[in-house]
């Protein structure tokens, strides 16, 4: 996911889209895609709307994974970015926006925990959660709280236990009866939540919630002292 304005982040997307901008001196979306590659993705999605010929000039010789543009016109939102390049998927997939920051704990692989956790007998949508109380470079939201069984409820007043890192597998079928045009993916975990099929897993390494200028500067600033 990658259409967004980053309009928190100015002056650094002034000229250039979010996941463009540089943490540790690498562009953030080239962080989640080498990751995406490690794990054994071939391919991936790319939705673009503003700054989009920076974005496309900038993924236009990558292979690993193979980069299909979704471009929008007109931005189509978090759900409706998904629903416009849904042709693309025929079974299960992550999504993870385009400014994703994540490091797994020794040993841990979260995209191939999720992918091994994922059940479609159980779930619509399995997303992955950091604890907000381990959110220590940037501000933690209480998203989210999880049942004995790995459910998740969302806590309306911001005071749940684990923020969404964006990081998420769902079926697609779960866009069948979804508006066309612009509207919030949250919509479709909600009703995913309503059915107790909206799952949770808990990432034991640390994820970044970057963003303003004072969040990508505390991260740059603790990767420089520990890479």
């Amino acid at each position: 996911m990658a259409a967004g304005f980053g309009t928190r982040l100015r002056p650094h997307t002034d000229e250039i889209p979010k996941p463009l901008v540089k943490v540790g001196g690498v562009p953030m979306i080239d962080l989640a895609l080498d990751k995406l590659a490690a794990t054994g993705v071939q391919s991936c999605i790319v939705n673009t709307h503003y700054k989009a010929e920076k974005l496309e000039a900038h993924l236009k010789n990558r292979t690993h994974p193979k980069i299909i543009l979704s471009h929008e016109p007109q931005i189509l939102g978090t759900g409706g970015g998904v629903k416009n390049a849904i042709r693309h998927f025929d079974a299960p997939f992550f999504i993870l926006n385009g400014d994703a920051l994540w490091q797994d704990a020794p040993g841990q692989n979260a995209l191939q925990t999720l992918a091994r956790r994922w059940n479609p007998e159980t779930m619509d949508i399995l997303m992955l959660l950091q604890p907000v109380a381990a959110m220590r470079l940037t501000e933690g939201v209480g998203d989210y709280d999880l049942d004995e069984n790995g459910r998740a409820t969302r806590a309306l007043d911001k005071t749940g236990a684990y923020m969404f890192t964006s990081i998420r597998i769902n079926a697609p079928h779960i866009f069948d009866n979804a508006p066309g045009g612009e509207f919030n993916y949250r919509d479709l975990m909600d009703e995913a939540q309503e059915k107790g099929r909206l799952h949770g897993l808990i990432h034991n390494g640390d994820w970044h919630h970057i963003s303003t200028p004072e969040d990508l500067s505390a991260v740059n600033k603790a990767l420089e002292q520990t890479p």
